[in-house]
Protein backbone atom coordinates (compact mmCIF):
# COMPACT_ATOMS: atom_id res chain seq x y z
CA UNK A 1 0.00 0.00 0.00
CA UNK A 2 1.12 3.59 -1.23
CA UNK A 3 2.03 6.25 2.01
CA UNK A 4 0.19 9.58 1.28
CA UNK A 5 2.54 12.16 0.98
CA UNK A 6 2.68 14.77 3.10
CA UNK A 7 1.11 18.02 1.95
CA UNK A 8 3.76 20.39 3.09
CA UNK A 9 7.38 19.36 3.67
CA UNK A 10 10.05 21.00 6.04
CA UNK A 11 13.82 20.83 5.58
CA UNK A 12 16.19 22.75 7.88
CA UNK A 13 19.69 22.92 6.84
CA UNK A 14 22.33 25.13 7.41
CA UNK A 15 19.80 27.75 9.47
CA UNK A 16 17.32 27.97 7.50
CA UNK A 17 14.24 26.23 7.80
CA UNK A 18 11.87 25.44 4.28
CA UNK A 19 8.61 24.86 4.61
CA UNK A 20 7.08 23.87 1.12
CA UNK A 21 3.55 23.46 0.59
CA UNK A 22 2.96 19.93 -1.05
CA UNK A 23 -0.03 19.37 -3.19
CA UNK A 24 1.55 20.02 -6.22
CA UNK A 25 -1.47 18.19 -8.64
CA UNK A 26 -3.95 20.44 -6.96
CA UNK A 27 -1.59 24.19 -7.54
CA UNK A 28 -1.06 23.72 -3.48
CA UNK A 29 -4.96 24.20 -2.38
CA UNK A 30 -5.32 24.21 1.08
CA UNK A 31 -6.99 21.49 2.31
CA UNK A 32 -7.52 20.93 6.62
CA UNK A 33 -4.87 18.11 6.25
CA UNK A 34 -2.34 21.24 4.78
CA UNK A 35 -3.53 23.76 7.07
CA UNK A 36 -2.84 21.21 10.12
CA UNK A 37 0.51 20.43 8.80
CA UNK A 38 1.62 23.89 7.50
CA UNK A 39 0.74 24.98 11.47
CA UNK A 40 3.04 21.93 12.68
CA UNK A 41 5.69 23.14 10.60
CA UNK A 42 5.38 26.78 11.75
CA UNK A 43 5.55 25.45 15.01
CA UNK A 44 9.05 23.16 14.54
CA UNK A 45 10.68 26.14 13.38
CA UNK A 46 9.59 28.49 16.07
CA UNK A 47 11.44 26.11 18.35
CA UNK A 48 13.88 25.17 16.72
CA UNK A 49 17.46 27.63 17.94
CA UNK A 50 19.68 26.99 15.30
CA UNK A 51 16.97 28.53 12.74
CA UNK A 52 17.77 31.78 11.59
CA UNK A 53 15.75 32.70 8.50
CA UNK A 54 12.65 31.11 6.90
CA UNK A 55 11.43 30.14 2.94
CA UNK A 56 8.03 29.31 2.46
CA UNK A 57 7.44 28.20 -1.46
CA UNK A 58 4.91 25.71 -3.32
CA UNK A 59 5.77 22.43 -5.27
CA UNK A 60 5.18 22.56 -8.88
CA UNK A 61 3.42 24.85 -11.14
CA UNK A 62 2.07 27.19 -8.32
CA UNK A 63 2.76 28.73 -4.71
CA UNK A 64 -0.94 28.22 -3.34
CA UNK A 65 -4.39 28.63 -5.25
CA UNK A 66 -6.08 29.60 -2.05
CA UNK A 67 -8.56 27.26 -0.42
CA UNK A 68 -9.76 23.95 -1.76
CA UNK A 69 -12.77 24.35 -2.96
CA UNK A 70 -13.63 20.94 -3.36
CA UNK A 71 -14.24 21.17 0.67
CA UNK A 72 -16.09 24.47 0.55
CA UNK A 73 -18.21 23.62 -1.92
CA UNK A 74 -20.87 22.40 1.35
CA UNK A 75 -19.30 24.36 4.10
CA UNK A 76 -21.21 25.19 7.12
CA UNK A 77 -19.79 27.56 9.23
CA UNK A 78 -18.28 24.88 11.91
CA UNK A 79 -17.25 23.36 8.36
CA UNK A 80 -15.37 26.35 7.35
CA UNK A 81 -13.59 26.89 10.99
CA UNK A 82 -11.98 23.62 10.82
CA UNK A 83 -10.04 24.56 7.54
CA UNK A 84 -9.81 28.23 8.82
CA UNK A 85 -8.71 27.72 13.15
CA UNK A 86 -5.49 26.07 12.12
CA UNK A 87 -4.34 28.13 8.94
CA UNK A 88 -4.77 31.03 10.86
CA UNK A 89 -3.09 29.72 14.10
CA UNK A 90 -0.51 29.45 12.10
CA UNK A 91 -0.42 33.08 10.25
CA UNK A 92 -0.51 34.29 13.68
CA UNK A 93 2.31 32.37 15.00
CA UNK A 94 4.54 32.91 11.44
CA UNK A 95 3.79 36.68 11.72
CA UNK A 96 5.34 36.87 15.75
CA UNK A 97 8.51 34.62 14.01
CA UNK A 98 11.98 36.50 15.64
CA UNK A 99 13.31 35.07 12.44
CA UNK A 100 13.06 36.88 9.05
CA UNK A 101 10.34 35.14 6.89
CA UNK A 102 10.62 34.88 2.92
CA UNK A 103 8.15 34.04 0.55
CA UNK A 104 9.08 32.76 -2.70
CA UNK A 105 6.01 32.51 -4.78
CA UNK A 106 5.52 31.64 -8.20
CA UNK A 107 2.76 30.51 -10.97
CA UNK A 108 -0.81 31.03 -9.34
CA UNK A 109 -0.94 32.97 -5.93
CA UNK A 110 -4.76 33.43 -5.33
CA UNK A 111 -6.88 34.00 -2.24
CA UNK A 112 -5.47 32.46 0.89
CA UNK A 113 -2.16 31.90 -0.81
CA UNK A 114 -1.93 35.99 -1.50
CA UNK A 115 -2.85 35.82 1.99
CA UNK A 116 -0.19 33.49 3.37
CA UNK A 117 2.96 35.69 1.00
CA UNK A 118 2.00 39.00 2.12
CA UNK A 119 2.11 38.18 5.94
CA UNK A 120 5.68 37.02 5.23
CA UNK A 121 8.59 39.69 6.03
CA UNK A 122 9.53 39.52 2.25
CA UNK A 123 7.74 38.29 -0.90
CA UNK A 124 10.13 37.44 -3.51
CA UNK A 125 8.28 36.76 -7.03
CA UNK A 126 9.03 35.08 -10.27
CA UNK A 127 7.85 36.78 -13.40
CA UNK A 128 4.60 35.65 -14.89
CA UNK A 129 3.44 35.10 -11.10
CA UNK A 130 -0.56 35.56 -11.54
CA UNK A 131 -2.59 37.07 -8.50
CA UNK A 132 -6.20 37.18 -7.57
CA UNK A 133 -7.64 37.86 -4.00
CA UNK A 134 -10.73 35.84 -5.61
CA UNK A 135 -12.71 35.83 -2.38
CA UNK A 136 -15.52 38.20 -2.99
CA UNK A 137 -15.68 36.57 -6.52
CA UNK A 138 -16.85 33.14 -5.24
CA UNK A 139 -19.33 34.96 -2.61
CA UNK A 140 -16.97 35.28 0.54
CA UNK A 141 -14.67 37.33 2.17
CA UNK A 142 -10.85 37.40 2.71
CA UNK A 143 -8.96 35.26 5.22
CA UNK A 144 -5.67 34.23 6.50
CA UNK A 145 -4.57 38.21 6.71
CA UNK A 146 -5.13 39.57 3.57
CA UNK A 147 -7.75 41.86 5.05
CA UNK A 148 -5.19 43.37 7.65
CA UNK A 149 -1.53 43.17 5.91
CA UNK A 150 -2.70 44.29 2.29
CA UNK A 151 -4.38 47.78 3.52
CA UNK A 152 -1.28 48.21 5.70
CA UNK A 153 1.36 47.57 2.60
CA UNK A 154 -0.81 49.05 -0.44
CA UNK A 155 -3.66 51.65 1.64
CA UNK A 156 -7.02 51.42 1.39
CA UNK A 157 -8.20 52.42 -2.05
CA UNK A 158 -5.78 49.81 -4.15
CA UNK A 159 -6.96 47.14 -1.35
CA UNK A 160 -10.75 48.14 -1.84
CA UNK A 161 -9.52 47.70 -5.61
CA UNK A 162 -8.30 43.97 -5.36
CA UNK A 163 -10.04 42.73 -2.31
CA UNK A 164 -14.13 43.86 -3.46
CA UNK A 165 -13.53 43.63 -7.06
CA UNK A 166 -11.45 40.34 -7.49
CA UNK A 167 -9.22 42.04 -9.99
CA UNK A 168 -6.55 39.93 -11.34
CA UNK A 169 -2.58 41.91 -11.63
CA UNK A 170 0.52 39.63 -12.27
CA UNK A 171 4.14 40.50 -10.17
CA UNK A 172 5.33 43.36 -11.81
CA UNK A 173 2.16 45.25 -10.81
CA UNK A 174 2.53 43.82 -7.32
CA UNK A 175 6.07 45.20 -7.13
CA UNK A 176 5.05 48.65 -8.27
CA UNK A 177 1.87 48.94 -5.73
CA UNK A 178 4.13 47.65 -2.64
CA UNK A 179 2.66 44.52 -2.18
CA UNK A 180 5.93 42.23 -2.73
CA UNK A 181 9.38 42.71 -2.45
CA UNK A 182 11.13 41.81 -5.79
CA UNK A 183 10.13 40.37 -8.75
CA UNK A 184 12.97 37.73 -10.68
CA UNK A 185 13.19 35.49 -13.56
CA UNK A 186 11.56 32.62 -13.22
CA UNK A 187 14.80 30.11 -13.33
CA UNK A 188 16.46 32.79 -11.16
CA UNK A 189 13.89 32.69 -8.17
CA UNK A 190 15.26 30.05 -6.31
CA UNK A 191 19.10 31.16 -6.46
CA UNK A 192 17.47 34.52 -5.74
CA UNK A 193 15.74 33.40 -2.34
CA UNK A 194 18.52 31.39 -1.38
CA UNK A 195 21.07 34.55 -1.71
CA UNK A 196 18.42 36.28 0.56
CA UNK A 197 18.48 33.79 2.72
CA UNK A 198 21.49 33.40 3.51
CA UNK A 199 22.64 36.87 3.91
CA UNK A 200 19.76 36.67 6.54
CA UNK A 201 20.59 33.91 8.45
CA UNK A 202 24.35 35.20 8.96
CA UNK A 203 23.29 38.86 10.02
CA UNK A 204 22.53 39.60 13.40
CA UNK A 205 19.63 37.37 14.74
CA UNK A 206 18.22 39.47 17.74
CA UNK A 207 18.62 42.93 15.67
CA UNK A 208 16.79 41.85 12.97
CA UNK A 209 14.36 40.21 15.61
CA UNK A 210 13.83 43.70 17.51
CA UNK A 211 13.05 45.63 14.00
CA UNK A 212 10.51 43.28 13.09
CA UNK A 213 8.58 43.76 16.33
CA UNK A 214 8.73 47.52 15.95
CA UNK A 215 7.68 47.49 12.26
CA UNK A 216 5.09 44.98 12.99
CA UNK A 217 4.24 47.55 16.07
CA UNK A 218 4.29 50.94 14.88
CA UNK A 219 0.88 51.21 13.87
CA UNK A 220 -0.50 50.31 17.28
CA UNK A 221 2.06 52.93 18.86
CA UNK A 222 1.56 56.79 19.47
CA UNK A 223 4.96 58.40 18.76
CA UNK A 224 5.70 58.61 22.17
CA UNK A 225 5.28 55.18 22.64
CA UNK A 226 6.85 53.78 19.92
CA UNK A 227 10.10 56.03 20.60
CA UNK A 228 9.94 54.19 23.96
CA UNK A 229 9.77 50.94 22.09
CA UNK A 230 12.76 51.85 19.94
CA UNK A 231 15.07 52.93 23.19
CA UNK A 232 14.11 49.54 24.81
CA UNK A 233 15.04 47.22 21.67
CA UNK A 234 18.09 49.13 21.41
CA UNK A 235 19.53 49.01 24.72
CA UNK A 236 18.27 45.26 24.42
CA UNK A 237 20.65 44.61 21.34
CA UNK A 238 23.07 46.63 23.16
CA UNK A 239 23.51 43.80 25.65
CA UNK A 240 24.28 41.27 22.89
CA UNK A 241 27.49 39.74 21.57
CA UNK A 242 26.66 40.54 17.87
CA UNK A 243 26.24 44.56 19.05
CA UNK A 244 29.78 43.98 20.16
CA UNK A 245 31.04 41.94 17.56
CA UNK A 246 29.36 44.50 14.87
CA UNK A 247 30.95 47.62 16.81
CA UNK A 248 34.24 46.46 16.80
CA UNK A 249 34.11 45.13 12.67
CA UNK A 250 33.33 48.65 11.92
CA UNK A 251 35.96 50.06 13.83
CA UNK A 252 38.81 47.45 12.31
CA UNK A 253 36.79 48.18 8.69
CA UNK A 254 36.56 44.38 8.97
CA UNK A 255 33.51 41.81 8.32
CA UNK A 256 31.58 41.07 11.19
CA UNK A 257 30.96 37.59 12.13
CA UNK A 258 27.39 37.31 13.87
CA UNK A 259 27.04 34.79 15.36
CA UNK A 260 22.72 34.89 16.54
CA UNK A 261 23.84 36.05 20.33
Amino acid sequence: MNTPSPTVLLDITDAVARITLNRPNALNAITVELAEEFLQAVKVVSRTPSVRVAIISGKGKAFCAGGDLAYLQDATPRKARVLIDPLHEAVELLTRLDIPVIACIHGVVAGAGVSLAVACDFVLAAEGTRFNLAYTGIGTSPDASASWHIPRLIGTHKSMELLLLSTPFDAIEALHIGLITQVHPVEQLEAACSQMARRLATAATRALAQTKRLIRSSTQHTLKEHLEAERAAFCACVETRDFSEGVNAFISKRIPSFRGE
